[in-house]
């Protein structure tokens, strides 16, 4: 479809119902604020029109109250502008919920390529075997995370699923009740969600969702591109869960946190199982076959509430399978097809639905080795002052049995709790339960020793330890040694034996997030697709399967974007066993919150592995000039970012014009806003969350693009802008960070900040920000060959655009409140609530800000 019938398509589904619903919606008659919703689209025209003209956030809001409104109380006029924010807040559910309900309609008028599509051209290149191999063998892992920057209340949650629904179907009837009790619905936690509470609000996901959804996948799949026999591959859709495991920085997961959690998952699937089951029962009503089926449904009642100990998805499985013998038999197969789907799913999910997996910062592991060595006198000295070889020879005594009651540290004691009972659950949940160790932070090969010799020290040996041990590589300097680590350990006789009863095969996890905090957008990219071909290459030389997980957050400075474009985009020379990524944020609920968008992304995925595979396309490889090349715009854009890094006013602009301290007083997530507890605010200590979704609020977005443009003016200097240009056409990697760069580009607005000029103290630092911003879009453009950003993606591009326009007030109010806090005023405590309840909107509009 053309790009004008693509926008004509968009705004008949989304842009035309949004603007009747909306008009429904700011008419609502809510009690004291009757005018707010009406004085609304006045008080947005009056922000850009104020923005554009140059005008400062706190004239254009006290102006905004002289000419249209009577309040004169200055409490009156911030109880206003909360009122504001909580209508943008639900004009956002409400545009959400108009483009999901719209999504088939919208995703099969755009021009993507299907599974279908590679089915046939595998068949027409005579492939189909390698089809067919790579069907059995491949894997996608999505892993939901921890990080919440998208929380709504579960009463929010099933307003947003119910009003999707009545969109869909045009009840404007349902859609005005819904509306209605969104106005009258809390948006905010009261308090800060425990862990447990987190994972509740995924949880709801893969019950409502995902079971459904992946049930759904597998059965077109094995239907339409394979027989049953030549499938058989359950591993082929799997989901990660580190809510309630990841410890890394959050002192509230603890290990009973993460048996609560492993308790929580099994219950909600065997929910999902007894309801499945309910509904076939009904019909499958035969002599013979309906007891079986009863029995089976009685005990998924008791285990659903109370798990019993030793029933597992096995016995689950094997009377359904003797169901489906007997109707096959002696009923002709009927109702067949839906009992297949059933057991397929119970070999998918089997009894733990989603595998948790543990993350914890390598510091944290020495600070508790070297507790460990001391309680137990294992060395003379303090372990941290060990040589290379007195650290082994001390790692080595597997024979060491700890007791976490010999310790009171609470750290070092739930750490030996949270390895202990890793087999607890796997007993509970089975293996695939929990069998992932996460090392952050790993620069060195005792990041992984340390871990291997806990589970060692903990009764664990190598016939019962199920767990892959997964370092972390996150920062440039982890990258760029992760080569040497790994080989070390391949050669290590200790981890080689490791490797061995695990198969022979190691998942290495790379972080996008702090990598690009680390060094920014193109450098840490760039090391992360050549760490992982170094990292393929070492592997494969050792005799070892290397998978890749990616910690991949919502927007392009964190790994986001186009996720399905950038893993076509891999090349051969990049291990292509599975595609594993981090999901988080509201990425969950934007990208894979409905069935619909959940198979079109996992298919997409599945896709981009089956390209690398069963293709060898030109524009995956990349010339020894073409890499000489990116390695120079690499180390240019990081030289720039470096700078900016190192700049005095770095930290304290962010500190004092950002709502930067504020992410951490929000009750979206039970994690501290930063690492550690010191006073002074350090680069280190950031969270990428927080540091990416400051520049998000201030409508900068300086980690997805700043750098790029000093690098390719360098190369214009020179007369070589037309060799990026060529990269751009030719290699699908360079390519694809430039489109998403792009999206970081198409969400900036610096009219919204472009009163610091005027800010003595940061004047000159604003500057740089702008006339980088500046530089980069004119020089991605120009090698791109567009006239405006995103243009190759009109529909993403139209609903950023809508979106943006939507959160602009509660953005203005936002500055505004920051501005008064800076004057001496009574109301500062309230204006800093304020600006804390004005981040949900924007979060939640971006999509993946954070």
């Amino acid at each position: 479809m053309h790009q004008p019938d693509m926008i004509y398509k968009f705004n008949q589904l989304v842009l035309n119902k949004y603007h009747l619903y909306n008009g429904l919606f700011l008419k609502l008659p809510y009690e004291k604020i009757a005018s707010t919703g009406m004085l609304l689209p006045i008080l947005s025209q009056y922000c850009r029109q104020g923005l554009e003209a140059g005008r400062k956030p706190v004239d254009i809001v006290d102006g905004f109250f002289e000419r249209f409104t009577d309040l004169s109380d200055e409490s009156e006029k911030i109880n206003f502008l909360f009122k504001v924010i909580q209508y943008v807040e639900r004009q956002v559910v409400l545009f959400d919920s108009i483009e999901d309900a719209s999504f088939e309609e919208l995703n099969a008028a755009s021009v993507q390529q299907s599974l279908k599509d590679m089915y046939i051209i595998a068949g027409a290149s005579g492939k189909q075997p390698d089809w067919y191999d790579f069907l059995r063998q491949f894997s996608v892992r999505i892993v939901f995370t921890a990080h919440p920057t998208q929380f709504y209340p579960p009463a929010v949650q099933h307003i947003i699923h119910d009003l999707e629904d009545a969109i869909q179907v045009d009840d404007v009837n349902a859609i005005d009740e819904l509306l209605q009790q969104l106005g009258q619905t809390p948006f905010v936690n009261r308090e800060k969600p425990s862990p447990l509470d987190e994972a509740k609000s995924i949880i709801y996901y893969l019950r409502n969702v995902y079971y459904h959804a992946i049930g759904e996948m597998y059965a077109s799949i094995e239907a339409q591109y394979t027989a049953a026999s030549q499938l058989a591959n359950y591993d082929l859709f799997r989901l990660g869960f580190w809510p309630g495991g990841d410890r890394d920085g959050n002192p509230f997961v603890t290990h009973d946190i993460t048996r609560q959690v492993a308790w929580e998952l099994k219950t909600t699937l065997f929910k999902c199982y007894y309801h499945e089951l309910k509904a076939l029962r009904r019909r499958i009503t035969f002599l013979q076959v309906s007891d079986i089926l009863e029995n089976i449904s009685n005990r998924l009642y008791v285990n659903m509430f109370d798990p019993q100990p030793g029933f597992s998805h096995e016995d689950i499985l094997k009377p359904l399978e003797e169901v489906n013998r007997l109707l096959h038999e002696k009923y002709h197969g009927l109702y067949a097809k839906e009992l297949h789907q059933l057991i397929n799913r119970v070999n998918i999910f089997k009894s733990h639905f989603a595998t948790i997996d543990i993350r914890q910062d390598s510091r944290i592991h020495e600070y508790v080795i070297s507790a460990i060595a001391e309680k137990y006198s294992l060395c003379d000295r303090p372990y941290n002052t060990l040589d290379f070889n007195a650290k082994m020879k001390l790692l080595s005594n597997l024979e060491l049995r700890i007791d976490a009651a010999d310790f009171d540290d609470p750290i070092v004691k739930d750490t030996i709790l949270t390895v202990s009972q890793i087999r607890e659950i796997q007993s509970a949940n089975g293996e695939a339960g929990c069998n992932r160790y996460i090392i952050s932070n790993a620069e060195d090969v005792f990041a992984v020793l340390h871990v291997y010799a806990l589970f060692g020290w903990c009764g664990y040996t190598e016939g019962d330890l199920h767990v892959d041990i997964v370092p972390l590589f996150e920062t440039i300097s982890g990258l760029s040694q992760s080569g040497d680590i790994m080989e070390k350990l391949y050669k290590l006789p200790v981890y080689s034996q490791h490797l061995r009863a695990r198969g022979n095969r190691q998942t290495i996890m790379l972080g996008f997030s702090d990598g690009t905090k680390d060094g920014g957008y193109l450098k840490a990219n760039w090391e992360i697709f050549k760490t992982k071909e170094n990292l393929s290459r070492i592997s494969q030389t050792n005799g070892i399967t290397v998978v890749f997980f990616d910690g991949r957050g919502g927007p392009p400075a964190r790994g986001g974007g186009k996720t399905q474009r950038f893993y076509a985009s891999q090349g051969k020379n990049i291990a292509n066993e599975e595609i594993q990524l981090t999901i988080q944020g509201q990425t969950i609920t934007s990208m894979y919150g409905t069935q619909s968008q959940f198979k079109h992304n996992c298919e997409q995925l599945l896709l981009a592995g089956a390209s690398n595979h069963l293709l060898d396309l030109a524009e995956t490889h990349l010339s020894t000039a073409q890499r000489a090349l990116m390695e120079e715009l690499a180390d240019l854009s990081y030289e720039k970012y470096t700078a900016l890094k190192n700049h005095p006013q770095f930290l304290p602009y962010l500190e004092k014009m950002s709502a930067l301290k504020y992410y951490g007083k929000t009750n979206i997530g039970s994690r501290p806003g930063k690492r550690g507890d010191k006073a002074k605010l350090e680069f280190e200590d950031l969270r990428a969350i927080s540091f990416v979704g400051a520049w998000s609020q201030l409508k900068q977005n300086v980690p997805g693009y700043f750098g790029i443009g000093a690098a390719l003016r360098q190369l214009k200097e020179a007369g070589r802008l037309h060799e990026a240009t060529a990269l751009y056409h030719q290699s699908s990697f360079f390519k694809t960070l430039v489109l998403n760069s792009m999206m970081s580009l198409e969400k900036c607005y610096f009219p919204l900040t472009a009163f610091i000029k005027d800010v003595p103290e940061f004047s000159a630092f604003w500057s740089i920000l702008f006339d980088e911003y500046e530089l980069s879009k004119q020089l991605m453009l120009e090698i791109s060959g567009q006239s405006q950003l995103m243009e190759e993606e009109i529909l993403s591009k139209a609903s950023i655009d809508i979106r943006e326009d939507i959160v602009l007030p509660l953005l203005t109010i936002q500055q505004y409140a920051l501005q008064k806090t800076s004057l001496e005023t009574p109301n500062k405590e309230v204006y800093e609530k304020l600006i804390t309840r004005s981040l949900f909107g924007n979060i939640n509009a971006s999509r993946n800000s954070a």
